[in-house]
Order: C-alpha cells, then sequence, then structure tokens
C-alpha cells in the first residue's frame, strides 16, 4: 500500500479547541484534495464542512470525557445530523463500563444509534484507560448496540491507538464492522501498520504529512 492508497481510509480531524475557521477551511481543501474519508470536527464546524459539496461530514458526540447522560448525547447526536453530519464518533460511557454496568452502557450507544438515523456511529473506547477484559466487552457492547465501527480513542487522554489494540478489536468484532485508529498515528508507516493490523478507518489531523510520506509536527491528534 502505498502513501496514497491511505487517504481513502483517512477521517482528517481538527478537534482542538482554539480552532478558526480559516483552519477548518484549510482541512476541508486538503481533503477534497487528497480524497479523505471524511473531515472530523466538532458540531460547530459542521455547517463548514458541509458547505463543500461531496465532502463527508464526521462530528463528535460527548466528546471527550463520555461522561454525559443517554439524553444530552441523543440531542446533541440529533442535532449534528441536523447540521449536516453524516458521520457520529462518540465517546463511550467509560466510568459506566468501569463500573459493570452494561446494560446503561448498551443504552447510551444505542440511543445515540436511533438519533443517527441510519448514519454511521464509531463508539470511541479510549482504550488506553481499559484493561484487556474492558476493551473486549466495549467491542461487544458496542456491536450489540447497532454501532457501525468501534474506535481507539479521542485523542485528548493518555496514550493513543496501538497495533495491538487494534488487532484485539478486529479480533472482537468480526469482518463486518469498521475499526478505527485513532490517537498517535502522525506517519505513513505507523498508519500503514494500523491498516495491516485490521483497521478500516484512521483518525488523523496528520493526514498530509501520512499521504505524503513526510515528516509532521511532533504532537497532535
Amino acid at each position: 500500500m502505498t502513501p496514497s492508497e491511505i487517504a481513502p481510509y483517512i477521517d482528517h480531524t481538527l478537534l482542538k479547541a482554539d480552532a478558526i475557521e480559516r483552519e477548518v477551511r484549510q482541512v476541508c481543501e486538503e481533503a477534497v484534495r487528497f480524497g479523505f474519508a471524511s473531515v472530523c470536527v466538532n458540531s460547530a464546524w459542521i455547517p463548514v464542512v458541509a458547505s463543500y459539496p461531496g465532502l463527508r461530514v464526521t462530528s463528535v458526540v460527548g466528546f471527550p470525557l463520555g461522561a454525559m447522560t443517554p439524553a444530552a448525547k441523543a440531542d446533541e447526536t440529533a442535532h449534528a445530523v441536523e447540521l449536516g453530519a453524516d458521520e457520529i464518533d462518540m465517546v463511550i460511557a467509560i466510568g459506566w463500563l468501569k463500573d459493570r454496568r452494561l446494560d446503561a452502557v448498551k443504552q447510551d450507544i444505542r440511543e445515540v444509534v436511533e438519533a443517527a438515523s441510519g448514519r454511521i456511529v464509531k463508539v470511541i473506547l479510549e482504550t488506553s484507560l481499559l484493561n484487556e477484559a474492558e476493551k473486549r466487552l466495549a467491542c461487544q457492547i458496542s456491536v450489540a448496540a447497532g454501532a457501525t465501527f468501534v474506535k481507539t480513542s479521542t485523542g485528548f487522554n493518555q496514550g493513543g491507538a496501538t497495533v495491538e489494540d487494534i488487532r484485539l478489536m478486529r479480533a472482537e468484532v468480526g469482518p463486518d464492522i469498521g475499526v478505527k485508529a485513532s490517537g498517535g498515528v502522525r506517519d505513513y508507516a505507523t498508519a500503514r501498520a494500523m491498516i495491516e493490523a485490521g483497521a478500516t478507518r484512521i483518525g488523523a489531523s496528520a493526514s498530509v504529512a501520512i499521504v505524503t510520506a513526510t515528516a509532521a509536527a511532533p504532537a497532535g491528534y
């Protein structure tokens, strides 16, 4: 797989709190130029991304903590869809998962799936905060709740995507559910390794560096 062949796997991402419209538009123009899968932004920027014809919009929900009520996440999802979101990346209820409130975790995801009205829903597990058993449970619950993808990380917590976690997630969800590697994927070699381990989507802010096999800045999503 060449660097340019990775472009259709990438959600080109801009989620920093101080992002301004000029930066959002730059990300959109890069996505159009290189053929990235989507542009991933906070919901305030959905209308800007949606103004680019043919560009898919991913918006985050319950981000970055996942500690909102299911109703709040569902409302946020419905509003994002109304604004033009094509895909939703939601953060799982991490504390509930650790407390083994598994029915509540499942309902939390299901409400977002229902509010998304058939659109792609990716469940962010925040794998760096979970042990292996919790990662497996999170994958199982996400699938049972109707999610389209499981995703490693927000990029706003300790750690990020690892090849080992991608392999575990792929093994747990099987061949028909998407797996997204995000957090710390900042070069071509890492992105390729994630895809070879089973990732079907990459979340990155260093997308241009990945597809041109050039050096990226040392920090970021």
